[in-house]
């Protein structure tokens, strides 16, 4: 008898994880967003990209500055400046490279530079691909989660399988990518905050259809 309950529980067990295992997808798991700090600092400063419209500010020279639109070409042209690269530069490196060409013409410029519309660089959206009403790349910002990025492109198609849903997530210390398992579906049908999770520069959504 003791051996039958013992097969007994074995068997409950393995059928149990298993249909645990059928109600979603199976992989690396991301930590939930609720359980991380909404007060955390960006962890990198943002980068300017093509198209990103910017504001440049000289103190006490205010015909020197400008609102300018960075050109596909990566670069950009102010008052006494012609074709400053940008793209792939901090507001606060730009300004730096700004003020040290101003400083040919004028005595001690001060100068920042404020992005108003920005797009940012690839390495700094966040994509969002397949069965979805409409694929997009996303600027990343600051604590963004996944139910951000859903809103931002309407949800998911009718025939998406949202919990087979992938992260794939590119770390370019080690120049490896992982993909992370993720719960669409339950989050944004069941509304289980416990599958909203924080995402990162870089990151890439991959949704797929359901077979059936």
């Amino acid at each position: 008898m003791r051996a039958d309950k013992t097969s007994i529980l074995f068997l409950g067990s393995a059928a149990a994880l298993a249909l645990s295992g059928c109600g979603g997808s199976s992989g690396p798991q991301l930590p939930p967003a609720a359980f991380v700090s909404q007060a955390e600092a960006p962890s990198e400063s943002y980068v300017i990209g093509p198209l990103d419209e910017l504001t440049v500010f000289v103190w006490r020279n205010p015909e020197l500055g400008a609102k300018i639109q960075v050109r596909p070409d990566g670069r950009i042209t102010t008052p006494l400046i012609t074709d400053m690269p940008a793209v792939g530069k901090t507001p606060k490196q730009l300004s730096e490279d700004i003020r040290v060409a101003l400083s040919e013409y004028i005595k001690d410029p001060l100068v920042s530079v404020i992005v108003n519309s920005f797009a940012g660089t690839y390495s700094q959206q966040v994509r969002i691909v397949g069965a979805t009403d409409k694929p997009a790349s996303l600027p990343y910002r600051a604590n963004m989660t996944l139910l951000d990025a859903m809103i931002a492109v309407g949800g998911m198609s009718e025939f998406a399988a949202g919990n087979k849903a992938r992260l794939v997530r590119y770390d370019r210390d080690t120049g490896k990518q992982t993909e992370f398992a993720l719960r669409i579906n339950d989050l944004v049908k069941r509304g289980e905050v416990d599958a909203n999770v924080r995402l990162m520069p870089g990151d890439v959504i991959i949704i797929p259809e359901s077979m059936f």
